[in-house]
């Protein structure tokens, strides 16, 4: 489904990711681990069509997304690892303002809003302002945000990271339910070793 071939990049001419080769088929749960500097957010910046590789290739179903990247922004949902919230809104404005940006409207922005709740676990406190809720709470509705579009693959950048270990637990499961329920692609970067395929 999606690959990397020989994936390299460079700023100002020091190596930031090097030939990363990787393949995830439909369906897959892959985490790419290692430090901070090991080039893991850069190269997921790449696959979501962020930054362009210096050289290297990602293809999405034999398709080059470097040259065709509308492709994959179609079916993709990225939760970046800076908060991307607006503090001063509630939980469910904020996701029906990104709804919104997705051309989601009526009724089935709704829906998508409670549902993407659901799965975060928060559907009780959407009406809360964010600027209320903990780091960990945050990080839920950013993901919940990622979910609206119903995407096919959801890239993840060190979702875990600054929150306690109840919300790590509950963030951890909730990325399980979508791979293994509803049958998400997921692409997670951390520091911690969970067992994942890949590593950086």
């Amino acid at each position: 489904m999606l690959e990397t071939i020989n994936l390299c990049k460079t700023f100002k001419g020091q190596p930031a990711v090097q030939e990363v080769n990787m393949y995830l088929n439909s369906g897959e749960s892959v985490g790419l681990l290692g430090p901070n500097g090991a080039g893991k957010s850069t190269t997921i910046s790449m696959i979501s069509t962020l930054i362009k590789p210096t050289s290297g290739e990602i293809k999405l179903n034999g398709i080059n997304i470097i040259s065709h990247p509308g492709d994959i922004r179609k079916i993709l949902g990225v939760v970046p690892q800076e908060l991307a919230l607006y503090q001063e809104l509630s939980a469910y404005e904020n996701l029906k303002f990104f709804g919104s940006t997705y051309k989601m409207k009526g009724k089935h922005l709704e829906n998508r809003i409670q549902h993407a709740l659901e799965i975060v676990g928060l559907k009780d406190r959407q009406k809360d302002l964010v600027k209320t809720f903990s780091g960990g709470m945050k990080r839920r509705i950013n993901i919940a945000a990622a979910l609206l579009h119903e995407p096919k693959i959801l890239i993840l950048d060190k979702p875990t990271v600054g929150i306690d270990p109840q919300s790590r637990n509950h963030i951890l499961e909730t990325v399980r339910t979508l791979n293994e329920n509803e049958g998400t692609t997921v692409l997670y970067t951390s520091h911690y070793d969970g067992g994942s395929r890949t590593a950086l």
